[in-house]
């Protein structure tokens, strides 16, 4: 729909709801229509001043696309956001405007649903006031600040102080595939059940059980959900984001993973030696060069790594590789209908460093989609497990999954391939290894990869504001304060001391997740209003007077609830300010020199370092925080002739291979980056029931 439709749809509902509000004034419920009669107005307000920043920003935008055939930037998500949020409004709203008569219309339920639309509305204008500031600020078809301090240091003083949590309560996931908000939900209503109850004097079942008891208040009260994501996502350190999100490393989470996911013949940890290693020299084979293992921080060590074969081939069942797997690792398997012929060796070889932000996660938490992978692709994958920062900050996991790449060159035999095509893929914090372990290769003058496929990589590593990185107010996955604590702690920055509950958490949170993903399935429903509406039942003037949205966002946007009034940003006209938070940030900005080294943050690189690399294909997602990581490398690795895609896929939140079996949308995702990997193996997709008959042969 046309953007001057849907705000004139916009005004148009709106009246339709005053209209009929007025004509069925109920004493029951006259608080209740009060205040929803104000926040329609409200809205049509926001409507009236958004518009003409939607028009500003869709005459321009496309001048910050790749190319035409590319659209993709933050101003074009930024857009496509406030849309969402309008036809939510638009939807609510009329379903409002015909049923407010009726004797089961529940005025109070309705009202707050509004109100949290209408609190997303406001802070939404207030991003378009500062996305028009850099839109101002920077040189034609620039994404990022390139100012000292400027917006960049405007915005996180604004992300400080601005009211986050409606983004994280009733409108929780507006802005993604519909498919993927039931799993939001339970990830948000896990996340602030432990945090409540995270570092608590408490035995692990304790905790635990708490959590348990808890996470039942967060599934039918939104409003506390979105207030407590907000103090979390903000206040807790590196520690607690590293324990949740190594959830999926549970062996109770894993098991349950592999029942859905595909079998594989081959699923080896193993370990690389820390000797040195021959590789020869890219330019002239007849000389070679000395790759020495990985010493950063803590001197020479070995590295673990993974490799997943749908197929068992040549080499992977020799006592050479064998003498090197991990005892306590998955080991060779033939499942039923698997024949134990050993396959040739393959062509091709793909080698993957997982995401997780630097500081989480292994090939475990990735091995899904890697099977599937493996299984289409019928080549064998090698996954690197590197070590994590803050324990092992830069450039630790760099030198790591260098280390790997060479053994592999040198090995490939023993992983079931002649490695004739090499291709390095990654996803996030993967992308950016799978870009600076190329450079690494050029600087050594040793064998670069035939091709790189980076999905929604981190390739800046700096606090520089951009459009996209104006999303990180709203996103659920990718906060702010989340992406500075991983910068921090890959910079090395942060506290090298680690939890001494960190096993004990890993612990609780894979059997308190369990529980939460059947209580939310139960609760869903019940959920939508049912403590509103219990509420009126008994006392409808206490539930209004009580309510969570009134208390925490006011009925007028323009109102201010900081404890402290914060720093007037004049980016704002006059009668404008955005909802301030009550809930106080402790928030750490990354500022160290690593961040702008070219093997932390690549975007940054000179030409000399990219000028060499493979074709790199990147996968972003319009609704990533870090899409404009992506359009400004493709950017500038195309003004140097160097080859280089971009795919934007719609709707899909940072992370989306890890939730391949969440949607159609996931899958049609992981497709692109295989159809992508084909490219750099030349392969052509055979028909399914071939690829089923080499599979099992």
């Amino acid at each position: 729909m046309d953007h001057k439709n849907v705000f004139a749809a916009l005004q148009e509902v709106c009246s339709d709801v005053i209209s009929a509000l007025n004509g069925s004034h109920n004493s029951s419920n006259a608080d209740a229509t009060d205040r929803l009669l104000g926040v329609m107005r409200q809205i049509q307000e926001h409507g009236r001043a958004v518009e003409p920043l939607i028009t500003g920003f869709t005459a321009v935008y496309h001048h910050y696309d790749l190319d035409a055939q590319t659209p993709g930037n933050g101003y074009r998500t930024l857009v496509k956001v406030v849309h969402s949020c309008i036809i939510h409004i638009l939807q609510k709203a009329r379903y409002i405007a015909s049923n407010c008569t009726g004797a089961f219309f529940r005025m109070d339920h309705n009202m707050a649903e509004m109100d949290a639309y209408c609190s997303a509305l406001c802070q939404l204008r207030a991003l378009l006031y500062l996305a028009q500031v850099l839109l101002s600020d920077n040189a034609h078809g620039q994404l990022y600040s390139q100012e000292e301090g400027g917006l960049s240091e405007r915005f996180e003083r604004e992300y400080i102080s601005m009211h986050k949590a409606c983004f994280y309560g009733r409108c929780l996931g507006f802005q993604f595939s519909p498919s993927l908000r039931p799993f939001l939900q339970t990830v948000v209503i896990s996340m602030v059940s432990f945090g409540e109850n995270y570092k608590k004097q408490q035995t692990g079942l304790g905790i635990a059980a708490l959590s348990f008891f808890t996470s039942g208040k967060y599934v039918v009260d939104p409003e506390l959900r979105g207030t407590e994501f907000e103090r979390i996502t903000q206040n807790l350190d590196v520690q607690f984001w590293k324990t949740f999100w190594n959830l999926t490393e549970t062996e109770l989470l894993s098991s349950l993973t592999r029942i859905t996911s595909t079998v594989v013949q081959v699923n080896v940890i193993f370990t690389i030696p820390a000797v040195s290693l021959s590789l020869p020299l890219a330019s002239d084979p007849s000389f070679s060069v000395s790759m020495n293992p990985p010493v950063a921080h803590w001197g020479p060590g070995p590295v673990k790594v993974r490799l997943i074969s749908h197929t068992l081939r040549q080499g992977q069942d020799s006592a050479e590789l064998l003498a090197l797997s991990r005892p306590e690792g998955p080991q060779l398997s033939l499942p039923g209908g698997f024949s134990r012929q050993t396959a040739p060796l393959s062509p091709c070889l793909l080698i993957h460093f997982h995401g997780g932000g630097f500081v989480a996660q292994t090939s475990k938490s990735h091995e899904n989609y890697l099977k599937s992978w493996s299984k289409d692709l019928n080549v064998p994958i090698l996954s690197v497990d590197y070590s994590l920062a803050p324990e092992a900050p830069f450039p630790r996991a760099l030198e790591e999954c260098f280390y790997a790449y060479c053994w592999a060159l040198k090995n490939c035999h023993l992983l079931g391939s002649t490695a004739e095509r090499v291709c390095l893929v990654g996803d996030s914090a993967g992308g950016n290894l799978c870009i600076t372990v190329s450079m690494r290769a050029m600087s050594h003058g040793v064998r670069v990869p035939d091709g790189i496929v980076a999905a929604y990589p981190a390739t800046l590593l700096t606090t520089d504001a951009s459009p996209s990185r104006l999303l990180t107010l709203i996103d659920p996955l990718l906060p702010l304060s989340v992406l500075y604590k991983c910068i921090d702690a890959y910079a090395g920055e942060s506290s090298h001391v680690t939890d001494k509950s960190f096993m004990q958490y890993s612990f609780i949170c894979h059997t308190f997740m369990i529980i939460v993903l059947s209580l939310v399935k139960l609760l869903t429903n019940f959920a939508q209003g049912a403590t509103n509406w219990f509420q009126t039942l008994l006392d409808p003037k206490a539930a209004a007077s009580s309510s969570p949205t009134t208390s925490s966002n006011g009925p007028l946007p323009s109102k201010s609830h900081s404890v402290e009034k914060p720093q007037e940003v004049k980016e704002y006209p006059d009668n404008f300010e955005p909802l301030r938070s009550r809930c106080l940030v402790d928030i750490r900005t990354p500022c160290t020199p690593i961040m702008k080294n070219p093997f932390v943050s690549p975007l940054l690189a000179p030409e000399s370092l990219l000028k060499g690399l493979p074709p790199v294909h990147i996968v972003a997602s319009a609704l990533d925080a870090l899409l404009d990581d992506s359009v400004m490398l493709a950017k500038k690795l195309r003004k140097m002739n160097q080859p280089v895609t971009l795919t934007v896929v719609e709707d899909l939140p940072h992370g989306f291979l890890s939730l391949l079996q969440l949607s159609k949308e996931t899958q049609e995702a992981s497709d692109i980056c295989v159809k992508r990997i084909r490219e750099v193996f030349k392969q052509e997709e055979l028909p399914a029931d071939q690829r089923q008959q080499e599979g099992l042969n």
